[in-house]
Order: C-alpha cells, then sequence, then structure tokens
C-alpha cells in the first residue's frame, strides 16, 4: 500500500524522499514557494554512486513510482499524510508559518520521523537520563517542540553525507557518502509497523538490478542515532574554526590521536545515558569514512555563509556531560569557537530563514 509522507525540507529531505518515491510511495516536500514551484515544473535530481560503478547516477523523480509534490508550509493538508519526516536545519523551524505548520502536525497527533543532526526535544524526554535534564539552551527556540507527544516523536541518524551543489539548481542533491539512516522505533507499534513496512519497500528496490545505497534500517534501541554525536563533535563542528572552515577530513585527522579522544568521551556520554557499545560504531570506522569528507560541515559552511544559527549538537553534548559531571575540555573549546563565530555573525548582522 502506498503511504502518504510529508517531508520539511527540500534539500536533505529529498534524499529520503527520492527513497521513498523509489519504492512506490507519495512524497510531498515542504520549501519555499519559489523552490516548490521548481520541483512541481522539473521535479527533483539525487545523485547517489552504485557499489563498484565509477560515478554517480542521477536518479529523477519524475522517473519513479511514487508521485511528488512541493508545496509552501502554509498550503499543507495535514489530512493526508500517514508519516512526516523532518529534515529542516533546526533553526528553520523558527520561521512562524513553520511553527504554525508544526502546531497543526503535533494536534493531529502524527508520527514524526527527525532525520536532522539536533535531536527534536521530546524524542530525548523519552530517554529517561535526559527527561529531566536542563537542555533547551541548545535550542534555537525550544517552544516549538513544547506540544509534541515524545512517543510520537523518533529519531533517524543522518548518517548519509549529501549537499546541493552550489551552482546547481535547487532542485538536485549530490550524495557524498552514501550510507544508512538507522532509525530508532516510536513508542506505539501501529506506528512502526508503517516504518518497517518502509523499510522493507525501501530495502527491495532495484536499479537496471542493482541495489541502491542509503536503507532504511529501524533499531528497538532509542540509543542507536545518537552513534552520530561521536562523529558530530569529531568532525562536523571542529570544521569550525577561529579562520576559516576546514574539511571533516583535516578536522578528523589533522590530530588524530584527540580526534579519538573526542569520539571515545562522546561514546562514553552515551553509554552513560544507557546506550550499549553495540549501538555504537567503532572510532576507526568514522575515521576511514571520514577520508572521504573532502569539504566543511553543513555547519561550517552555514556559519561561513552569514548564518547567525545553526544546529548546535556542539552545545547539547557539553549540556548533557556537565549535567552528569563529566565536562570534556575540547568540546567546550569547541563550543566556544562556535559561540564566537555565531555571535560575530549576529554583530555583523546575518539573518537566517526558510
Amino acid at each position: 500500500m502506498a503511504r502518504n509522507i510529508l517531508i520539511l525540507g527540500a534539500s536533505y529531505g529529498s534524499l529520503l524522499g527520492t527513497k521513498l518515491l523509489m519504492a512506490g510511495h507519495n512524497v510531498t516536500l515542504v520549501c519555499r514557494r519559489k523552490t516548490a514551484d521548481l520541483i512541481n515544473r522539473e521535479g527533483t535530481e539525487v545523485r547517489i554512486k552504485l557499489r563498484d560503478e565509477p560515478s554517480h547516477r542521477s536518479i529523477f523523480s519524475r522517473d519513479l513510482p511514487g508521485k511528488l509534490d512541493a508545496v509552501a508550509p502554509q498550503d499543507v493538508d495535514i489530512s493526508r499524510y500517514d508519516l512526516v519526516g523532518l529534515a529542516m536545519q533546526e533553526p528553520q523551524y523558527t520561521n512562524h508559518t513553520i511553527r504554525v505548520l508544526m502546531v497543526k502536525i503535533a494536534a493531529a497527533k502524527l508520527p514524526c520521523l527527525s532525520i536532522m543532526n539536533m535531536p527534536p526535544l521530546p524524542y530525548l524526554k523519552r530517554i529517561p537520563a535526559l527527561a529531566d535534564m536542563d537542555l533547551e539552551e541548545a535550542y534555537t527556540n525550544a517552544q516549538v517542540w513544547e506540544r509534541f507527544e515524545p512517543g510520537l516523536v523518533s529519531l533517524c541518524s543522518p548518517d548519509p553525507q549529501a549537499f546541493r551543489p552550489p551552482e546547481e539548481a535547487a532542485n538536485v542533491l549530490h550524495v557524498g557518502l552514501a550510507t544508512n539512516f538507522k532509525a530508532a522505533a516510536f513508542a506505539d507499534e501501529a506506528h512502526n509497523k508503517v516504518l518497517r513496512e518502509l523499510e522493507a519497500d525501501i530495502d527491495a528496490v532495484k536499479l537496471d538490478g542493482q541495489d541502491v545505497p542509503v536503507k532504511l534500517k529501524v533499531f528497538d534501541s532509542p540509543f542507536v542515532p545518537l552513534a552520530k554525536w561521536s562523529m558530530l563533535l569529531t568532525g562536523n563542528y571542529r570544521c569550525i574554526t577561529p579562520q576559516e572552515p576546514r574539511s571533516i577530513k583535516d578536522a578528523v585527522h589533522g590530530d588524530l590521536k584527540l580526534s579519538q579522544s573526542i569520539y571515545e568521551h562522546v561514546d562514553a556520554v552515551a553509554r552513560r545515558l544507557g546506550a550499549d557499545a553495540k549501538d555504537q560504531v567503532p572510532f576507526e570506522k568514522y575515521a576511514k569514512a571520514a577520508e572521504s569528507l573532502l569539504r566543511p560541515s553543513s555547519a561550517a559552511r552555514a556559519v561561513a555563509a552569514g548564518a547567525p544559527f545553526i544546529e548546535r549538537v556542539d552545545l547539547l553534548v557539553k549540556l548533557i556531560s556537565h549535567q552528569l559531571g563529566a565536562p570534556n575540555a575540547e568540546i567546550d573549546r569547541t563550543v566556544q569557537t562556535v559561540d564566537q563565530k555565531l555571535s560575530d555573525k549576529i554583530v555583523e548582522g546575518g539573518s537566517g530563514g526558510l
């Protein structure tokens, strides 16, 4: 049965959207009206490298069995959808039209699967050790999440690396690292049934007889998506320097011993919260993957482009570490650097937006 999936965010969201379209499901992308008009006119293009092929394939939404459309936030008809994907950068949820849409989604009690790096606050409330921690400071506006029931919000570790080529149109996405989305289950088995249907349907897709990378994998443990925190704190946020941004490869391999110590500290924090070692990704595997990440992280690129707000997983992990009585000087230093760069942008008059 074809499901109808609403995805907030047409950039990174188009990767998950394309996988769903290939599996025969219908997808609506929520984005700026100009981008929506472009997508409704031309569709989307996601470039992905199949195993053992030398170059990327372009997968066009117009050629896929599922139906794609795009709308501005104020034009969404909530009653159409079985599931919501949250794929915008966390600061974008403070946009007025998005906040109004979020109120409607919460009121409709639709299950929401986040593929943000920044975990939604209601998801963190599902983890007993975090439920009473003071973590709101890490969010651009924590009130966005107040109406959501924790059991209806799940998190999907956004391990695949993808970006919009700056010289291309807004409907093009290039996948640099084609790893899997690792989703934690919902609280309600009815919603998990939908999630596992999507998992199986995506897994079954073939392209010219070949398997297609970037699967959706569902796990019972709520800690599996938290494995991304170690990667973000070791690589992504350390791309932000007092000077120009550096690549993830340089951030990780510039001082591999220091990188490993940060990575292992964040892993240890997750285990203090209840994660099992099997929920986590070994540092060696991450370091190997980082060798191919030759661009600065999206957070570093956003800061360099003048954004005064970005997702602050670095600050979130710092707050958790301190409240567990396990601070880390290197993480504190990273947070200080990011704070200073963002503060400079605000003074310069930078602005964000949908």
